[in-house]
Order: structure tokens, then sequence, then C-alpha cells
């Protein structure tokens, strides 16, 4: 694939920005991922996708340090990764969101968007709480990108809301507005849309795309609605039973017949 290309839409796909080498991740006697190899580009939506069970979500715990593999190697912007903690890869420029909602039910909308900033703060627990000279600078220029957020994501009305109180397709946009106050290079989505009707589907995608046109955010994602996949991915790799069976254009991947027998054969878990 060439360096970099221009979508049908507009889009510029850059060069890679990750790239996974046949990645091997075992529990114990159980293989989760055996031997995957793939790239994310940048600028580009990258879906993964597979039946129950097919590695999807260890896949994206790997691109984001929680699970370190066996064997196999993991490349960002060029460069090996060696083993790292979650808390680095973000200040790498790698957020996500999960798929069981993770936010502080407690805490109002506005300050969960505003621990996305915490891999951005400097200043030390003392001036923050003093709130004086840097750490008020810090905390105002953190307190703007925030309600940029709150404004892109149309929760104004909410922003003081405790995040407990909200519907359930609110708290996924809630929980994607702290991952972008991280500015992140890389976005990981896990199920951004699970349990969503077809309304809050709608305007998740639309926000999927914004984000990724309107910011220049590369995103990788999992999501089990295939329409949802098949008209926002640039490149879907497909995976099951912890293996690589496609990797391509969704058109590619529509016609693919493994991915066929995968999605119209016997369901497992």
């Amino acid at each position: 694939m060439q360096d970099s290309y221009v979508t049908a839409d507009g889009r510029t796909i850059g060069a890679t920005v990750m790239e996974m080498k046949n990645i091997t991740l075992r529990f114990g006697g159980v293989t989760a991922i055996k031997d995957i190899s793939f790239d994310i580009r940048e600028g580009e939506v990258r879906a993964i996708i597979g039946p129950n069970g097919a590695g999807k979500s260890s896949m994206l715990n790997v691109i984001n340090g929680f699970y370190h593999p066996q064997e196999g190697e993991v490349w960002f912007h060029g460069k090996r990764r060696h083993e790292m903690k979650p808390h680095q890869i973000a200040k790498q420029g790698i957020a996500r969101t999960f798929q069981n909602i993770a936010l502080f039910k407690g805490m109002s909308t506005l300050d969960n968007i505003m621990t996305g900033r915490l891999t951005h703060m400097k200043s030390g627990l003392f001036s923050q709480m003093a709130w004086w000279g840097g750490a008020q600078a810090e905390e105002v220029a953190n307190r703007e990108i925030v309600e940029k957020v709150i404004d892109f994501l149309e929760i104004q009305a909410i922003r003081k809301t405790p995040v407990g109180r909200l519907p359930y397709g609110f708290q996924k946009r809630v929980e994607l507005g702290r991952a972008l106050a991280a500015e992140p290079k890389l976005l990981l989505l896990d199920e951004p849309m699970a349990g969503m009707n077809v309304e809050e589907k709608e305007d998740m995608s639309r926000f999927i795309l914004d984000v990724n046109d309107e910011f220049g955010t590369t995103i990788a994602l999992i999501e089990h609605d295939m329409g949802v996949v098949m008209d926002i991915a640039d490149r879907v790799v497909v995976m099951d039973y912890g293996k690589k069976i496609g990797d391509g254009t969704p058109d590619e991947v529509r016609n693919n017949q493994d991915v066929i027998d995968a999605y119209l054969g016997v369901a497992h878990d």
C-alpha cells in the first residue's frame, strides 16, 4: 500500500502509525490471539470485527498496554514499543473507551471529562490545591479544551449533571468526551455503540466520523453492528477464534468467504 492516499470522500490516509507484528497472547493454556499482524494508518477509521470470543478486546488491550503478548512486536510511529504500563502509553497519545462504561457516576459530566486531561497536567499537588501560578493557568487551559469537547459533543445541557443520572446513550457520549479531552493521536473505541438504539447509533457514528474528519484523529474500533462498520470504516480486520481471517476494505471483507462462513456459521462465545 502506498505511503498515503485520498479516500473517495476527500480524506487523506497517511503512513502507518501502528503495526502489530505476529502477535500471540496466551492466558495459561488458552491462546486468545494467534500470530496476528495488521497495521493502522494515520487518519483512518480501522475496524476490528469478529464473532463473540474472537479475541477483539484482547487485541485492543494489547494495543493499549493492558496485556503484553508472549510473542510478536508492537510498533508505534516507527519505533518498537517495549513493555509499558497503560498510563505511559496514554502519554504517548493513545486514549480509549471501554465496552462497559467506566465513568465516575457521582461526578458531573464536566468533571468526568476533565479527568481526561490528567496526562497533560504538570503542576504539583500543592500548587493545584492552592490554585495559584502555573497551576491556575494550567487549569484554565485544560478547562478551555474540555469546554470545546462538550460543545463538540453537544452535551452543554448536561455539563453539571452527575453522569449516574444520565441515559445510557449520553453516558457513552461522556466517555467519548473524556477520551477526546486527552487529545489522542490514536483513539481506541471498544464497542462504542453497544446497547444503543438506532437513533443513538446514528449520533455516535456521526461523532466518530466528525472526530476523524475535524480533529484528524486516527481511530481503531471494535463494533458488532456490521451496518455501522461498513458505513464508517476505511479498512476492516476480521478475527475468529483468535486468528485473522480477513483484512481489507469493507467491500473486500464483505465478499471474503472465510468471513461469510464465520458470521453465518455456528455462533461461539
